[in-house]
């Protein structure tokens, strides 16, 4: 007699359901911008596809969503990805990129003040929902302050998908019209070039998932913050710097994760319930539209100064989540080590210096306010 096969949890039905049917709306919507020739195809088809298609069929978004042990795996990947890209001549031009971190760092603080004084007294927030909503970067790190310290974190999570979105989008269309239509086809060609997984010795495979495991267990010991992104990338950071590996992209894997990226992002938009949440969601708009406003001013500033290429620097501004403008700079195929290391620094001094802020900036209100129209 043949052991009778243990049934499926329910939970793991419904997440894999879930992945499924995200999935199966991310890949028809990026393969249709694929064959259109649009810039970044699978990332904004993701977030496109899934958000428009949860949003004109309701029925569809209980079953909308990329479960989180499906999405770390996919950032432990990508942690090993940008730290392949950091090796010898990234060392040697480490000291260059001081201008633009401290102008980064400068610019950063700068649009904190302008969203906090925008949201504090233009709009009568409460001073800690002000400041998590304000904060440029580090979305993961206020959405769970959030829900310490204010009532509505979802207004805090709104605000920093907004931003997230927006950046999605104007970046992808930003290649085309600083660099033109050349651009956006070399980048899709080099999507469709880089090398497939099949064609990887198996030595090539598991080094890739050795580095991304063992990197976020040594992160975990030494309570590494985000250990599951910060592990994988400083463990192939000095593999790949000593010469111990040298890992190409994977096109499948690329792919995979513009998919859950973007399919997530896409699925939280969907579910967003647009009439109760119409007054914070002009707020978030006005606010990211500031924040985004001073970081391409700086941009401009810093690229005009130095000659460097207007979007490497704008990638490595522009605060749209560290993975999706890495994902971003993988796809279009700019310096990556260039744009993870600003964007590290940026979450890291968040990190440290948002729990310190929200704490001085007063008690939790029970109510807060809403935006006054």
């Amino acid at each position: 007699m043949t052991a009778a096969r243990a049934p499926i949890p329910s939970w793991l039905l419904a997440d894999l359901t879930k992945i499924g049917v995200t999935f199966t709306l991310a890949l028809a919507a990026g393969w249709a911008l694929m064959q259109a020739g649009a810039p970044a195809p699978y990332l904004m088809g993701s977030l496109f596809g899934v958000w428009f298609g949860g949003a004109l069929m309701r029925p569809l978004q209980p079953y909308l969503g990329v479960a989180r042990w499906f999405h770390k795996p996919v950032v432990l990947g990508l942690g090993v990805l940008i730290g392949a890209t950091f090796n010898q001549s990234v060392l040697e031009q480490a000291d260059k990129w001081m201008i633009t971190l401290v102008t980064m760092v400068g610019t950063t603080i700068v649009v904190t003040a302008i969203g906090y004084a925008f949201l504090r007294r233009a709009r009568g927030y409460e001073p800690r929902m002000a400041i998590l909503c304000s904060v440029p970067g580090g979305q993961a790190e206020a959405i769970v302050m959030a829900r310490e310290m204010v009532d509505k974190d979802y207004v805090v999570a709104l605000f920093h998908l907004v931003r997230v979105v927006i950046v999605f989008v104007s970046t992808p269309l930003l290649l085309g019209i600083v660099e033109g239509r050349e651009a956006v086809d070399r980048s899709n060609v080099a999507l469709r070039d880089m090398p497939s997984i099949f064609a990887l010795p198996t030595s090539d495979i598991v080094v890739f998932v050795g580095l991304g495991v063992a990197g976020f267990v040594i992160a975990r010991l030494c309570r590494v913050p985000m250990p599951h992104l910060l592990g994988p990338v400083g463990l192939s950071t000095l593999c790949h710097l000593m010469g111990w590996a040298e890992l190409p992209r994977v096109n499948e894997f690329v792919i995979l994760a513009q998919l859950a990226i973007g399919g997530a992002v896409g699925a939280r938009l969907a579910k967003v319930p647009f009439r109760d949440l119409l007054g914070y969601l002009k707020d978030a708009f006005a606010t990211t539209l500031l924040i985004v406003g001073a970081y391409f001013l700086s941009t401009a500033a810093i690229a005009f100064a130095t000659g460097s290429g207007f979007l490497t620097i704008w990638l490595a501004f522009v605060p749209g989540g560290l993975y999706e403008v890495t994902l971003l700079a993988l796809v279009f195929g700019f310096d990556v080590a260039f744009v993870a290391f600003h964007h590290t620094i940026r979450v890291m001094m968040i990190f440290v210096a948002l729990p310190m802020l929200a704490l001085r900036l007063g008690p939790r209100e029970i109510s807060p306010p809403p935006p006054r129209d």
